[in-house]
């Protein structure tokens, strides 16, 4: 019983998204200036599978961006409050920011950004790329 009501919440989370998705789709609004190596609240929305979600009413989570490509189009990668001893996840120097999700990469449109939270320095910047390029391997 239990499983069927996290399928149904999953579901019910999946049609919310595509709403939330759909109104992000269409606004104007959505920052102009942001670069490499910042952390933003991003809506990343309710995926499918083990790919992870964002949380509360606008599915958001904190992203770091790794490249941006032009004013519209970013690849990020997630992350998670927990800290995490694993090839898949890279504990952040800075204090209560937890770890990068290495194995969650994801281009995005930087509609989907929503506030700046902090920008990392250049050496730790260049080490989770590192571990990027391993973990692709």
């Amino acid at each position: 019983m239990e499983k069927i009501n996290q399928k149904n919440r999953k579901n019910l989370d999946i049609i919310e998204w595509s709403k939330k998705k759909i109104e992000i789709n269409n606004s104007n609004k959505y920052p102009r200036f942001f670069k490499e190596r910042e952390i933003w609240w991003a809506s990343i929305g309710s995926n499918v599978g083990s790919e992870e979600d964002g949380k509360n009413n606008d599915f958001e989570r904190p992203v770091l961006i790794l490249k941006k490509f032009n004013k519209d189009l970013i690849i990020t990668i997630p992350l998670t409050s927990k800290i995490k001893e694993s090839v898949f996840y890279y504990d952040l120097k800075t204090p209560n920011f937890g770890s990068v999700i290495l194995s969650q990469l994801r281009v995005f449109s930087s509609k989907r950004l929503r506030r700046k939270i902090i920008r990392i320095n250049k050496l730790e910047y260049l080490e989770i790329l590192k571990l990027i390029i391993r973990c692709l391997g």
